[in-house]
């Protein structure tokens, strides 16, 4: 007999909770077949059969907490599953149909089609079905013939005769007319990232100085090479890339910037590990661009598309969020003109990026347009002094106004 256990759970990770079981206790699986998922306070963690075989005895149901290397399950390599667990069949009788499945809500049954439930359903449709606790049968579809598609379910239109109840069966929203509410659990990185924010704001002393810079080098710079440096990287040339490479550069001229705080010690980083703010469908994110002084451009654009993807996905490990010594968030993809970052602790500085807008801009005593963006320094006043933090800010300006310093290490 060998035991199934929970995930190897990095220091800066307490524990986490068994959110689904996609097997039975029973029940024969194959080598790497998809076992459990665990959420952290970070990512969401998939546990899969190290054999061929049999789960023996699920020992860790659905919302217990597990803690690092503990078991959740027993399993038996090699086994095969047994007759007595298949119910029995009459070959003289024709198969019988799916009979749809029910849920209780105040006693009173509640019919659910199978049909939906299943053949209409794509792993991600159920997959955003068990987060929000809406059931999909309940959302106008989009797709053909009414079929309801991630997207649906990421912002969903509810019928106007529909009672939705979470998988529990209590109500979570109610229908009366077009007016509806939804009433669903916080997810374990929901709350998380709540009580980070909410800590950050509270527990640091934190200020944020504002600039803005000129896109039309780098713009002129990404129209004239994109072509040439998709061709020759195999990814495309984006503004991120040259961002971290100048803030890069401006942390190793103001090392406070890539400081952290722990207790009453500041400890300065002689390493540079840039998170960048991704959203999913389960919050934000922040996985860590690894010593970005070592990188090039196409390493970063290779690698924050990596990071995208894996989000979108919920692949995003462990190892991909753990660490950091400084953030960059770019609200500016979701057309945010201005904001104040929030700062990511033990971290004591964020970046915040905006939007690309067009405005007269006075040039050597002529009115110009150009693009335009805000740029956003947050950072802990006890660590970071005003003078470091508008003069690395004003270095950022000025390298992403001027590529070619950074070329020329100027």
């Amino acid at each position: 007999m060998a035991e199934i256990k929970a995930p190897v759970f990095p220091e800066s990770v307490a524990d986490g909770t068994i959110v689904e079981w996609h097997v039975t206790e029973g029940q024969q699986v194959n080598r790497d077949d998809l076992l459990a998922e665990i959420e952290t306070d970070k990512v969401v963690l998939e546990v899969v059969a190290p054999d061929n075989g049999v789960v023996t005895r699920i020992v860790k149901q659905v919302d217990d907490t597990v803690l690092s290397d503990e078991l959740i399950a027993e399993f038996e390599a090699g086994a095969s599953a047994s007759a007595e667990d298949a119910p029995a069949v009459d070959p003289d009788q024709p198969a019988a149909p799916v009979q749809p499945k029910q849920a209780t809500d105040g006693g009173e049954p509640v019919q659910a089609s199978a049909e939906s439930d299943h053949k209409d359903q794509s792993p991600a449709v159920r997959k955003a079905a068990k987060e929000s606790g809406v059931d999909p049968k309940n959302v106008e579809g989009s797709g053909r013939g009414g079929r309801v598609t991630k997207t649906d379910m990421s912002n969903p239109t509810l019928k106007a005769d529909s009672s939705i109840t979470s998988d529990s069966g209590r109500p979570v929203a109610e229908a009366v007319g077009e007016r509806t509410e939804k009433r669903v659990p916080m997810t374990r990185l929901r709350k998380t990232i709540a009580n980070r924010l909410l800590a950050a704001s509270q527990e640091t002393a934190m200020l944020t100085t504002f600039n803005e810079v000129n896109m039309k080098p780098l713009m002129d710079m990404r129209t004239k090479y994109k072509d040439q440096f998709e061709k020759r990287h195999g990814t495309r040339l984006g503004f991120m890339s040259l961002f971290v490479k100048a803030a890069t550069e401006a942390l190793k001229r103001y090392p406070a910037v890539n400081a952290s705080l722990d207790g009453d010690d500041i400890v300065y980083h002689g390493y540079y590990d840039i998170g960048v703010a991704v959203s999913s469908n389960r919050g934000l994110v922040v996985p860590v661009l690894r010593d970005t002084d070592r990188m090039s451009m196409a390493d970063v654009e290779a690698k924050i598309r990596e990071f995208g993807g894996k989000a979108q996905e919920g692949k995003l490990g462990l190892e991909d969020m753990v660490g950091g010594t400084f953030t960059i968030s770019n609200g500016g993809v979701f057309g945010s003109l201005m904001s104040t970052p929030i700062l990511n602790p033990p971290q004591t500085a964020i970046l915040g990026m905006h939007a690309i807008n067009d405005r007269p801009m006075a040039v050597n005593g002529e009115v110009k347009i150009l693009p335009m963006m805000y740029l956003a320094l947050s950072y802990d006043h006890r660590m970071i002094d005003g003078k470091e933090a508008v003069q690395f800010l004003v270095t950022l300006k000025e390298l992403v106004e001027d590529p070619t310093m950074l070329l020329l290490d100027l």
